[in-house]
């Protein structure tokens, strides 16, 4: 979950790293460090505290130095301290590292590193193992250490004897690379490289990578020489600016329509979805009988949306998994059910082996992700790409919208695939879900609205979210952002369930957010309202209505369009994210890097 990166050029490696590891800051803001490498001598600077803290501390030196690397840590082993930080130096080695190394205090113990390790961290360990092996010949050093460690990692390491170049290896950990005119640069993410250069590659697993000035080499373990396969970034290093807003999360919130645009329309052939250019064929879906979504945290919402659509209107059963129980159970899954697999950043590693497992029991599986060439895109057997651009906020917002786009195309697709409906009603369908960019405009024009709103939730200490049917499904999105970020406690709760004990949390002015947009619904839902309102509850109606300003029901209403009740979430969505954000801000919070969170969990 950590951001790394690695430089060697012709221009001065500092500046560069530290405007790298601002563009990394959403992987991890524990602490943040940097090693140059130049005239045989190492310079190790680093310190708790955002990137910024490491920009103070070396804006009065001048480095030379055109060999370096740089981390922003999210701590896992040892606590936010100096010493944890990377990067971490033994004898002539200097590395960082992202990932978890599981087997380092045996090789503490095996290798006699005790007295080479002054940090609580599993990263010192393959630096002191690294310097150990170390007799020249960092090529064979680091085939010794890798061969010893035991878990997840991507390292960048710099010896002090071999100027101007960096050597780098993964396994599970993501890395991307590229050469450019200014030299060689390697990142755990592409908005570190995207200023350089728009062609890329992802880092082969278990290959030696060297940079220097004149470009990357990359060799097997057996020295074979890769040529990697080289990829394009489809946007700009503009988008992975703030463009005048005050955080990203907003930012985010308002590129929606035009990151489900650009995820829908490509897909849609004579008013039908079609996914020929993403290699899905019609047979994944003909033998399908069941599906299993699998995803972790808001991607997992994003499936439950896609949950309530197929079974609704499909009627086709549908489970959703999370990832991380889902990999250490023995899941009934088979042949004659379609995985479907979400991840905004294609690396996260419970959805990983989740995956595999679903592949090893004869499953086929569609994965949705936002990020080419990221892991889970390439352990799939189909692909359907996001396309929301880079998405810096830690709490996710267009990702989520376009997994939900994603589902709904799928719903469709699989719809007619099986005969379940037919070409005017997917028309139909389709032009609904063409028009949600349009319906999130419309919704956004009451950002004021939501704003006021804000000002009366954030003195509160707890929140509740209530709803039916897919009300509940977005509740549970709605109440996750706004613990995330606000670090207000927040719960949904089905509202046909207030009754069974947890109206009992309900007191004077605590703030509940009741969403009443499906028309089936809407009546029992209002009764629900009705009798946290008389328990002194401060109630915010989200619904179709044209107005409610009857105090027996709300204190504060929020129109959406009107809809029909399957396309309900685009609007609710947008709404509930502006809820959290507001909330956010009005505390004075850094709503961008909420505390303890990181944007990519790339480890267990």
């Amino acid at each position: 979950m950590c951001g790394i990166i690695g430089f060697t050029g012709t221009r001065p490696a500092k500046d560069i790293i530290i405007s790298g590891l601002e563009r990394l800051e959403y992987r991890g803001y524990d602490s943040a460090g940097m090693a140059l490498l130049a005239d045989g001598n190492i310079t190790v600077k680093k310190r708790t505290g955002k990137v910024e803290e490491l920009k103070k501390l070396c804006a009065t030196d001048e480095y030379m130095a055109t060999c370096g690397i740089g981390h922003t840590r999210w701590a896992t082993h040892g606590g936010v301290t100096d010493v944890n930080a990377h990067p971490h130096r033994c004898g002539q080695v200097v590395l960082i590292h992202n990932g978890i190394i599981e087997n380092y205090r045996q090789l503490v113990v095996e290798y006699g590193l005790s007295g080479k390790i002054i940090s609580e961290t599993d990263s010192e360990v393959v630096a002191a193992l690294l310097d150990t092996f170390y007799e020249g010949d960092p090529v064979a050093a680091i085939k010794k250490t890798v061969k010893a460690l035991s878990g997840a990692f991507a390292l960048c390491i710099m010896f002090q004897d071999i100027p101007g170049k960096i050597f780098a290896i993964r396994n599970v950990s993501p890395m991307v690379a590229t050469s450019c005119d200014e030299g060689s640069i390697i990142a755990s993410d592409l908005t570190a490289l995207v200023e350089f250069s728009k062609d890329y590659f992802v880092v082969p697993e278990y290959h030696i990578l060297t940079l220097s000035e004149e470009g990357i080499d990359v060799r097997t373990l057996k020295g074979e020489k890769v040529e990697p396969q080289m990829l394009t970034v489809n946007w700009d290093i503009k988008s992975a600016q703030k463009g005048g807003y005050p955080f990203f999360m907003l930012k985010e919130i308002y590129e929606q329509p035009d990151s489900i645009r650009n995820t829908v329309t490509p897909r849609v052939a004579n008013g039908l979805p079609d996914f020929t250019t993403d290699g899905i064929d019609d047979s994944v879906f003909e033998g399908c009988k069941r599906v299993v979504v699998v995803a972790c945290g808001t991607a997992m919402h994003a499936g439950m949306v896609g949950k309530h659509v197929i079974e609704d209107v499909l009627r086709i059963p549908v489970q959703v998994e999370i990832a991380s129980e889902f990999r250490y159970k023995d899941p009934i899954i088979d042949s004659e059910a379609l995985t479907i697999v979400l991840s905004q950043s294609g690396e996260t590693i419970d959805t990983l082996e989740a995956l595999k497992l679903a592949k090893s029991r004869g499953s086929k599986v569609i994965s949705i992700v936002n990020v080419k060439g990221s892991t889970i895109a390439r352990e799939s057997d189909y692909v359907l790409y996001t396309h929301a651009g880079p998405e810096i906020a830690v709490a996710s917002t267009k990702a989520y919208t376009v997994q939900v786009s994603a589902m709904y195309l799928i719903a469709c697709k699989m719809g007619l695939v099986k005969g379940i409906i037919d070409e005017d009603y997917a028309k139909k369908f389709m032009a609904k879900l063409l028009n949600a960019p349009n319906i999130i405009e419309e919704t956004l024009d009451n950002a004021n609205n939501i704003k006021r709103i804000a000002n009366h939730i954030k003195l509160s200490q707890d929140a509740f979210y209530i709803g039916r049917g897919l009300d509940y499904t977005m509740s549970l999105e709605a109440a996750l952002k706004l613990k995330e970020i606000s670090y207000i406690h927040a719960e949904a709760y089905a509202a046909g369930e207030l009754k069974h004990g947890t109206i009992a949390l309900i007191a004077e002015n605590v703030p509940v957010i009741a969403l009443a947009t499906q028309e089936d619904v809407y009546e029992k839902v209002i009764s629900n309202i009705r009798e946290v309102k008389a328990r002194g509850a401060y109630v915010v109606l989200v619904s179709m209505d044209e107005k409610v300003d009857d105090p027996a029901i709300c204190d504060k209403h929020i129109r959406i369009p009107k809809l029909d009740k399957e396309f309900t979430a685009f609007a609710t969505a947008v709404i509930l994210q502006l809820i959290a954000y507001y909330t956010s801000e009005a505390k004075g919070l850094d709503v961008d890097k909420p505390r303890n969170l990181a944007k990519s969990v790339t480890v267990e």
